[in-house]
C-alpha cells in the first residue's frame, strides 16, 4: 500500500469512527468540506480513544498508565505514528492545519480527574474541568476551521465548549450519579439544599429543591451559549454551519431540560433523528444564504 493510500485508509477509519459514536457532532461534521470533515474526524476519533479510556474498566491505576501512554504518544506524533491510523491521520491533519495539539493534554488532565473521581467545591473548580474536557475540543475545532482572529476566537470556542459539557452533566445527572461521578459544585448544591443522592424512585432530594437546582445550571449554560454562539460570524460558512449544527442540537435539549428538569430523573434525554437532522439543515442554510 503507498502512503497516499495508507493515509486514506486512516482518515475513512477515523470517518467510520465518529460515524457510529459521535452521534450529536455527527450532524455537523457532515457539512463541512471533505478535507475539513476528514480532519475533523481526526480529532473526534483521538479524542473519542482518550474518553473511552477514562470510561472504560479498567482499574484506576491502569486506566491512568494508559493515559499517560497516550499523552506521551501525542507528544512524539510529529517524529511518526507508526501504524496506528487514528495518530496517523491526526498526524497529517495537524501537518495540513494549525490545529493546537496541546489542547489534547487538557482533555487527559480532564479524564484524568474523572478516573480519580474529582468532586468540585465550587463553579470556577467545575469550570476547570469542562475547559479541559470541552474547550480544548472547541480549540481543536477552531483549529480545523481556521479563523482571521485566532486568539479571541479561540476564547469563544473555549466557551462555548463550556456550554455544551454543562448541558451534557445536566442531562446525564442519573446516570453520572449512579457510576459515582458528582459533577455540579458543592456550593450550588448547598444552595438549593441537594445531595443528588439517589433512592429507588430516582433522585431523593425534594422535586422543588431539584428542579430550582437544575434551572439555575440551565441559566448559567445558557450565558455561555451566548458568548459562546459570538464564534459563527468569525468562521467561513460551512464551519459556521458545523458549529451551528452541533451546537444547535444541545442548545435545544438544553431548553427542553429548563422546561422539565425532573426529566433527566427519568430517562436520558435525547433529541429524534429527524429534528437532529432539521437542526443541521437548518444551520447549512442559515449560513450559506
Amino acid at each position: 500500500m503507498n502512503p497516499v493510500t495508507i493515509v486514506d485508509a486512516a482518515y475513512q477509519r477515523c470517518e467510520e469512527i465518529t460515524r457510529r459514536e459521535a452521534r450529536n457532532f455527527s450532524y455537523g461534521i457532515r457539512l463541512l468540506p471533505p478535507t475539513k470533515r476528514r480532519a475533523l474526524s481526526a480529532v473526534y476519533a483521538t479524542a473519542r480513544r482518550i474518553d473511552d479510556i477514562g470510561d472504560g474498566d479498567l482499574p484506576t491505576d491502569d486506566k491512568l498508565d494508559r493515559l499517560g501512554r497516550t499523552r506521551e504518544a501525542l507528544h512524539r506524533l510529529g517524529d511518526g505514528a507508526g501504524d496506528d491510523p487514528v495518530l496517523l491521520a491526526l498526524a497529517d491533519a495537524a501537518h495540513r492545519l494549525p490545529i493546537p495539539l496541546s489542547a489534547f493534554d487538557e482533555l487527559i488532565d480532564g479524564c484524568a480527574a474523572d478516573v480519580r473521581g474529582t468532586a468540585y467545591a465550587t463553579f470556577d473548580d467545575l469550570l476547570w474541568y469542562c475547559r479541559c474536557v470541552a474547550g480544548s475540543i472547541g480549540r481543536l475545532s477552531l483549529g480545523v476551521f481556521g479563523t482571521d482572529d485566532p486568539v479571541r476566537a479561540a476564547g469563544l470556542a473555549d466557551s462555548l465548549g463550556i456550554a455544551l459539557q454543562l448541558t451534557n452533566i445536566l442531562r446525564d445527572l442519573r446516570e453520572d450519579r449512579g457510576n459515582g461521578r458528582l459533577y455540579l459544585p458543592k456550593e450550588d448544591l448547598d444552595r438549593f439544599g441537594c445531595s443528588l443522592e439517589l433512592d429507588e424512585h430516582g433522585f431523593a432530594d425534594p422535586p422543588e429543591a431539584f428542579t430550582a437546582l437544575v434551572r439555575f445550571e440551565a441559566d448559567r449554560a445558557e450565558r455561555w451559549y451566548d458568548t459562546g454562539l459570538r464564534l459563527l460570524p468569525m468562521l467561513d460558512a460551512r464551519s459556521a454551519a458545523c458549529t451551528a449544527a452541533m451546537a444547535g442540537i444541545y442548545h435545544r435539549l438544553l431548553a427542553r431540560i429548563a422546561r422539565d428538569p425532573m426529566a433527566v430523573t427519568r430517562a436520558r434525554l435525547s433529541l429524534p433523528t429527524r429534528e437532529k437532522a432539521w437542526v443541521a439543515a437548518r444551520a447549512l442554510v442559515r449560513r450559506s444564504a
